[in-house]
């Protein structure tokens, strides 16, 4: 984990848990449009995205369970930590082709009438990817795997070349569990031949008969007098080995088929999911987060539903609805392409919002985790926020639907310990800003940077007010990106909450336009107007 700059965190129970940036090759986009298809074929694709580790990927710890012995044969475990709570757990693994394949050495000598073995050429060379594994334990047990800082950013050879080196331990125990059954391993095989896409998508694709055997051995040998037979409905054929007979109406245990390798997934989707917009949403694509090179700062978008007088709320503290069915989906969108969602402590009072991704295809709706989820933000200096369990983003964290939030508080704010223990427990933390304004408000520019050191790549600011009006004012411009506003074609009043920067002056003191984003586009969509436009000058991040 990089360096704290800006920040003390409350305690090191959390220490090594990476938060989920989505900056690599492969686009956002891209990412949530496989996820649709992975609804289809989970299984080989839940491999592949273990394998790849593109982005640090946020499970439960049954999911662990239930994936990881068939992605286990690409790693090898170099060393554990753990906290001093012990409720946290790190293990460092690297890939088991990081090693050269063998040791340069004198050729002996062979003997009479043997022939050389044959060395394996490896696809790539040597491997330097590695990762850790982090275990978190509390009221939503948590496994984390992501990238270790030395790590290569992408293996050096295919999954298929590592399942042809070595197999994994899920397969082996499947097979382990049939032979303990007391049957053939010639048999056991036959039935892995007979689903050959199961068996490829369990990491199978290679396997033989001698790793059968291998696995069969130990049980066999402390178990010398059981005459081993083949499945109900097999029967052993000379010339041809273990064949198929017939079908038959027998129990799972001689039925044939590898259910087991394929965990069910089919648990039901919850009621307030969202499809994936079937509209474009091209237009977004210069506003959103793009890999370009290290950053001391997050992307920032500001996003935020405003009526056409400027109002986002009907009234302070009144949870106002100003987007149409397709700004909404929008939203989702966007949130699903940022790291984080940031809003005011005052939001959070009045909404008690969630602050996930409901879009089909995301963690806890279909996907894998917490897929596309954004870590929650709340910006509370004096520690207003009564956090509780019933909380609407406690509940969906526990439900797996998103992540427990950060709270940002300044160093003046009182946490009870109680308060922080139950937070922690719930996968979230306190950050403490040591760098605040005479008037108790936390420094932007602290905050961002803080963020950043915690793995943050990206934050959509989603409100309140208070907090968009702040960040439209020129003094930030430099921090702030992109600006996406849906418009509804409505008028609150005079009594609404209005997002507008300080009226400014020129040098003359005449009146001036605070702000003025530049590549702006507009673009319909239902019954709003989406904005989007640029804030932020081509300066160059790291100069900032």
């Amino acid at each position: 984990m990089q360096q704290k700059l800006s920040v003390q965190r409350a305690s090191n129970v959390r220490r090594g848990r990476v938060s989920v940036p989505h900056h690599q090759t492969m686009s956002r986009k891209s990412r949530i449009e496989t996820a649709l298809g992975m609804l289809v074929t989970v299984w080989i694709k839940i491999r592949q995205v273990m394998f790849e580790c593109k982005d640090p990927i946020e499970i439960s710890l049954g999911e662990f369970e239930t994936y990881w012995p068939y992605i286990d044969n690409v790693w090898v475990k170099q060393r554990s930590n753990s906290s001093k709570e012990g409720h946290c757990t790190t293990d460092y693994y690297m890939c088991r082709l990081r090693r050269p394949t063998h040791r340069t050495s004198e050729t002996r000598p062979l003997p009479e009438g043997k022939r050389p073995r044959k060395k394996r050429t490896r696809e790539g060379g040597v491997c330097n990817f590695q990762i850790k594994v982090v275990r978190f334990e509390g009221a939503y047990s948590t496994v984390t795997i992501a990238r270790t800082p030395g790590s290569s950013c992408a293996h050096s050879h295919s999954l298929d070349h590592i399942d042809g080196v070595k197999r994994n331990s899920g397969l082996m125990e499947f097979a382990r569990k049939e032979a303990v059954k007391g049957f053939l391993p010639s048999s056991i095989y036959t039935k892995f031949q007979e689903e050959p896409e199961k068996l490829a998508e369990a990491g199978g694709k290679f396997c033989t008969v001698t790793d059968v055997r291998n696995v069969s051995a130990k049980w066999r040998i402390q178990n010398p007098e059981v005459k081993l037979v083949p499945h109900d409905g097999y029967e052993y054929q000379k010339g041809h080995g273990i064949v198929r007979i017939g079908r038959t109406n027998g129990n799972s245990e001689s039925a044939g088929e590898l259910g087991p390798l394929k965990p069910s997934l089919d648990t039901p989707l919850p009621p307030d999911i969202l499809q994936f917009p079937q509209f474009s949403l091209e237009f977004l694509a210069p506003y959103l987060p793009k890999d370009d090179g290290k950053r001391s700062f997050p992307h920032v978008t500001l996003s935020y539903a405003s009526s056409m007088d400027s109002k986002i709320s009907l009234l302070p503290g009144m949870q106002t609805v100003l987007s149409g069915p397709e700004a909404k989906l929008m939203t989702h969108y966007l949130r699903s392409r940022h790291d984080a969602i940031l809003i005011g402590v005052g939001t959070v009072l009045a909404d008690n919002p969630g602050l996930n991704c409901r879009l089909e295809g995301a963690g806890g709706f279909g996907g894998l985790g917490r897929m596309w989820q954004p870590r929650p933000v709340v910006i509370d200096p004096t520690g207003r926020w009564p956090v509780h369990p019933e909380s609407r983003i406690l509940r969906t964290a526990v439900e797996g639907k998103g992540k427990a939030p950060w709270v940002v508080v300044s160093p003046g704010a009182q946490i009870h310990p109680q308060t922080l223990m139950m937070l922690k427990g719930y996968g979230g933390d306190f950050l403490r800003i040591v760098e605040f304004n005479q008037h108790w408000r936390l420094r932007w520019e602290a905050i961002l940077r803080s963020l950043a050191s915690e793995g943050i790549k990206s934050v959509m600011i989603e409100g309140g007010g208070t907090v968009l009006s702040e960040l439209l004012n020129p003094e930030y411009t430099e921090f702030i990106d992109s600006i996406i506003v849906t418009v509804a074609p409505t008028y609150l009043g005079s009594g609404g909450v209005g997002v507008s920067p300080d009226s400014k002056r020129d040098g003359q003191g005449k009146p001036n336009a605070a702000l003025n984003p530049r590549d702006v586009k507009w673009m319909p969509l239902g019954q709003n107007v989406i904005m989007c436009g640029k804030i932020k000058s081509n300066t160059i991040d790291g100069d900032l």
